[in-house]
């Protein structure tokens, strides 16, 4: 025990205190190398933060919807400063990775393949659920991920559930505000389509331009979600120019031509369109 109080000793399964918390032992047994590069370590390390990363944003979300419930929305606001946050450090995660060239990259994706088959990360379960929370519904996504079927579940269900957004139109009337009732009951598996009502509601909200207005924060704040969210998805298209190239790559396709239209898919469409209507 030190004068601090705090038990610093080995316990008896021969663990620190920190190291039984961290599973430090379990963690640093994780990095499988596929490959001879020199470049894999830190290619591995940058995969799996991101993995990390994703279930902590998707767990942000899932709170944030909580809040909007129970129609707390300041308590909404202060998770989603989290979540902002949240992307902010992961997307700096990409710095790690900035000088990687397609002769460092190459053997580790044909180590990959050869020892587990191709794939991609945007198709891992942990991305599509954030995805998914964020409103980029997506059904023909779910075939890959038939080899798991739990996950599988998993994902069905979040795809047919709400996401943060259909919370965010559902606590906007439940407040007052003219929301239309198909966006109230909605098909929640289907992809998203703009309304004008709701576009206005937006509109109004920021054309009052009050700084102690919690809408208009959120507001901002989702707005600052689907920016961040955005940049992560633009670093990995030019970290993938750079690397990779147009070479077929996800699934037979082009990786270039499969990740471009992936960049028009903006959460939130109205928070961004009302800013056309305000004068």
């Amino acid at each position: 025990m030190s004068d601090t109080g705090i038990n610093t000793q080995p316990l008896a399964d021969g663990h620190t205190p920190y190291s039984r918390y961290v599973q430090t032992e379990a963690l640093h047994t994780l990095q499988d190398f596929v490959s001879e590069s020199p470049a894999e370590p830190a290619f591995l390390a940058n995969v799996q933060i991101s993995e990390i990363y994703w279930a902590l944003i998707t767990r942000e979300l899932v709170v944030a919807q909580n809040e909007l419930r129970g129609d707390r929305i300041a308590a909404t606001n202060r998770v989603l400063r989290r979540i902002v946050s949240h992307m902010e450090a992961f997307n700096a995660n990409w710095r790690s990775l900035s000088w990687l060239t397609p002769a460092e990259l190459m053997p580790i994706l044909k180590g990959l393949s050869a020892r587990h088959g191709k794939d991609t990360a945007l198709q891992g379960w942990s991305f599509r659920e954030m995805v998914y929370l964020l409103g980029v519904k997506d059904r023909p996504s779910l075939e890959h991920f038939e080899s798991q079927p739990h996950r599988h579940k998993q994902l069905t269900e979040r795809l047919n559930s709400a996401s943060l957004y259909d919370d965010v139109l559902a606590a906007l009337a439940r407040s007052g505000k003219s929301i239309p009732e198909l966006y109230l009951q909605p098909e929640y598996s289907v992809a998203y389509v703009p309304n004008k009502e709701i576009e206005a509601v937006w509109a109004e909200i920021y054309r009052q331009d009050d700084p102690a207005d919690e809408w208009r924060a959120l507001a901002e704040l989702l707005a600052d979600i689907a920016v961040e969210f955005t940049n992560w998805k633009y670093l990995h298209l030019m970290a993938t120019r750079r690397t990779f190239g147009s070479r077929p790559a996800y699934h037979g396709v082009d990786a270039i031509q499969w990740l471009l239209p992936t960049m028009d898919e903006i959460p939130f469409p109205e928070v961004w369109t009302a800013r056309g209507l305000v004068c």
